[in-house]
């Protein structure tokens, strides 16, 4: 607080100025003696009566600056850096000095005690929200729900109490727990346990509001409850973490028994920090949740791995259009013979469009087409069914399709091949010739009649069949950047794999593609290899017939 300069530094202050002061005043001399002192001084200092020594009558602080003060021959309008604060009682006064031409010097005290609760308040407020905002960068940049449970605890344990505890609900009869020591590792444990016998565990676990720690005895927590080492528990708090719709969870924060126990204000922080771990926490289950989902319809959704299938060589490739997807609009699928000798039956499609979208509608062809087998040996009749289910769903896309039927007879395979819509197959000879199956037919799902046209072919020892989608033929590369790869192109390549086995024709023809395509965007592609292979016998092993054969 400022005084007028002429009363400071005058000494014509009149006594009644000073001794009316709302705030206490002492006057001291340069030897370190009360001159006088207000009311307000003497309600605050009694013991500060004129004559007594500042040292004896007043706090160390206000002592200890009136010696620091400057000594009479130097300028009296020397600065005091900082100025002198310190309790005088309950209370904490800042300590402004004047002095007098005589030599002496008027202490204002000026209480600070609000400002500085304050400031303190004020202070503690921006820390725990730059906590929380801290804690939750932390918490959502992973998606990993034993990764927020291990977060959750370490940060509590650092910041809010002793250690700290992390628990799910249960799976099955055990409750997944993440305890972590101040200064320590989360570790992860299963306890087979009831959290009815904890106070409030219960409840918490439940999302019901928390029971105040004072109402929780810490002796009565149990030892699972308890970090190994940590002691005896002075204090707990246990409260939900809420999640999104159901609780994800329960936030149980530990005390030392040489600690000061949780205060209101820190049980209420407790909650806010709860709220915001339970919904990282809520996130992440719903994330795995998703995840485990989308993995059992991805494999429904995914080609399958082939093999080699009563004597009969079967090999796929799939690519989709975008490297970080896994489906698109292009599929195919092997169906075994259900009884040994009949033909399996192979399918190659591409859907309009591609994407999650074109892979919703590739699984509903391939059921149905699934559901269709019994009429395996009658590609036109299935071809009909499919395009009438097609065209009475709400889905306006189409497809393309080949089906064949392979048969091993003797040492040969005889095909069936049917195109709808599709490129029809090319046919690898063991003299490198490529010749292309001459089957035809119409889009399906497209309109009312489907038509198509059947071709039989038959593969010498060696010769492959090879079924593909005009995303090979149709991506756009090579040295200019634009060009299509086209059929030609495929042709000559497939014409330097006579002879190989059809997981190498698959391999080679994807090797061509991606070098043709560089990094350039592309549409869906597939293939699938029908191959007789270079017999020599057949055995039977695990009563089904498998190849032996020699390069």
């Amino acid at each position: 607080m400022a005084f007028p300069p002429e009363q400071g530094r005058t000494g014509s202050v009149s006594d009644t100025l000073w001794a009316s002061a709302p705030f206490p005043v002492l006057i001291a001399d340069a030897g370190g003696r009360v001159v006088a002192r207000n009311d307000a001084a003497g309600a605050f200092l009694p013991a500060a009566r004129p004559g007594t020594s500042l040292a004896d009558a007043a706090p160390a602080w206000l002592a200890a600056a009136h010696r620091a003060l400057p000594s009479r021959g130097r300028s009296r309008d020397r600065a005091v850096d900082p100025t002198p604060a310190g309790m005088i009682g309950e209370r904490r006064f800042q300590a402004h000095p004047g002095v007098r031409e005589d030599g002496t010097v008027v202490w204002w005290l000026v209480d600070d005690t609000d400002r500085r609760l304050a400031r303190e308040a004020l202070s503690a407020e921006r820390e725990r929200t730059a906590f929380l905002t801290e804690a939750s960068s932390t918490l959502q940049s992973s998606l990993n729900l034993r990764r927020c449970m291990e977060v959750t605890a370490q940060l509590a344990a650092e910041r809010l109490a002793d250690a700290a505890l992390v628990i799910a609900p249960a799976r099955g009869h055990r409750l997944p727990v993440v305890a972590c020591v101040r200064g320590g590792t989360p570790t992860l444990s299963q306890e087979p346990v009831d959290p009815d016998g904890v106070p409030g565990l219960g409840e918490a676990l439940r999302g019901f509001p928390p029971v105040p720690s004072r109402w929780i005895d810490p002796s009565s927590a149990p030892e699972w409850l308890v970090p190994e080492g940590f002691g005896p528990v002075g204090s707990i708090v246990i409260t939900a973490l809420p999640g999104h719709g159901v609780p994800a969870g329960a936030l149980v924060l530990l005390r030392g028994s040489d600690t000061a126990g949780f205060t209101e204000a820190e049980e209420v922080f407790a909650r806010l920090f709860a709220a915001r771990s339970g919904a990282a926490m809520s996130a992440a289950r719903l994330y795995a949740e998703q995840h485990a989902v989308n993995e059992v319809l991805m494999r429904e959704l995914l080609p399958p791995s082939l093999h080699r299938i009563s004597g009969v060589d079967f090999a796929g490739g799939y690519r989709p259009s975008a490297d970080h997807e896994r489906i698109g609009g292009d599929f195919y699928d092997v169906h075994p013979a259900p009884v040994e000798g009949d033909a399996s039956f192979v399918t190659l499609g591409d859907v309009c469009g591609k994407g999650v979208e074109a892979a919703v509608l590739t699984g509903k062809i391939r059921n149905t087409l699934h559901a269709l087998l019994p009429l395996a040996n009658d590609h036109q009749r299935m071809l009909s069914l499919l395009n009438t289910a097609l065209l009475n769903s709400h889905n306006t896309r189409f497809a393309t399709l080949v089906l064949a039927s392979a048969v091993r007879t003797g040492s040969a395979v005889g095909i069936e091949l049917t195109s709808a819509g599709h490129p029809p197959p090319l046919i690898i000879r063991t003299d490198g010739t490529v010749t292309e199956a001459g089957t035809r037919g119409t889009l399906v799902g497209a309109m009312p009649d489907v038509s198509a046209r059947t071709v039989s072919v038959t593969l010498a020892p060696g010769e492959s069949c090879v079924l593909y989608t005009d995303g090979i033929t149709e991506a756009r590369g090579g040295p200019m950047g634009d060009d299509m790869f086209g059929e030609g192109r495929l042709r000559r390549a497939l014409a330097d794999c006579a002879g190989m086995p059809a997981e190498g024709i698959v391999e080679h023809v994807q090797m061509l593609a991606g070098q043709w395509l560089g990094d350039r965007r592309h549409d869906d592609m597939a293939v699938v290899v029908i191959s007789a292979p270079r017999t020599r016998h057949v055995s039977t092993v695990n009563d089904r017939i498998r190849d032996r054969y020699s390069a």
